[in-house]
């Protein structure tokens, strides 16, 4: 299951953050870096998925 929230991650970073925390701060923190830059964004969504 971690290897698809990754991948979903990867094409739409806030999607994946959703899916593994929901509307906490980390949704929006990714939400800010992804519309910053899409990098970011998906490090930061990977980061997440990762830790938990």
């Amino acid at each position: 299951m971690d290897f698809l929230k990754i991948i979903i991650a990867i094409l739409l970073p806030p999607l994946g953050v959703f899916m593994q925390v929901g509307f906490g701060g980390a949704f929006w923190l990714n939400i800010l870096l992804t519309l910053c830059g899409y990098i970011p964004g998906i490090v930061h969504a990977v980061w997440v998925i990762a830790r938990r």
